[in-house]
């Protein structure tokens, strides 16, 4: 336990600069870290290797950055459009048709895709819901979105401009779950 204080003693600076760098926000940086700090502290039994220290403290900050982009980022209400002109009507249409195309997985991929999308739950918290592995939550999740991806693929020709609004959305065959688009 002490060669963790003093190698936190050593990085936690440091350790600030590496998330700022990340969130660009000074006292949010220094908030994560005192997380990672809470975080260090009570998992310190699962160091296996008291050489790999740094590298430990790394691989938990790197991880508490991720999750705080994916808790945070998904509630972060879309700019105010200045004119009509701006607004891409088929994002909604594709929305549209992707929670219809959801609802075709099998259970098995479709409702860990489902809390992770729509409800924002990490995959941790998916394979505690789940009562499954973490690496069993991670695969469904990415093959619910690549089967989800698939049936989209198959149905539709979209292209995106660079934040991701849908500039083109073109039926390759008919599709049975437009609203009225």
């Amino acid at each position: 336990m002490h060669a963790i204080v003093a190698t936190w003693n050593a990085l936690s600076k440091e350790l600030i600069a590496f998330v700022n760098m990340k969130v660009k926000d000074q006292a949010l940086a220094e908030d994560i870290v005192q997380d990672v700090f809470i975080k260090v502290y009570t998992r310190s039994h699962q160091l296996k290797e008291t050489e790999k220290i740094t590298a430990w403290i790394y691989q938990i900050t790197r991880h508490a950055v991720a999750d705080y982009f994916r808790k945070h980022m998904r509630n972060v209400e879309p700019p105010v459009l200045s004119s009509e002109n701006d607004y891409h009507e088929f994002n909604d249409c594709v929305a549209h048709c992707l929670n219809v195309l959801m609802a075709t997985l099998p259970d098995k991929y479709r409702i860990p895709l489902q809390l992770a999308e729509l409800e924002g739950l990490s995959q941790y918290e998916i394979a505690e819901h789940l009562a499954i592995s973490y690496s069993g939550a991670r695969t469904r999740v990415q093959r619910a979105r690549k089967l989800l991806k698939e049936k989209m693929d198959a149905l539709y020709h979209i292209q995106t401009d660079c934040y991701g609004n849908i500039l083109v959305c073109e039926d390759r065959i008919p599709c049975c779950c437009k609203p009225a688009c």
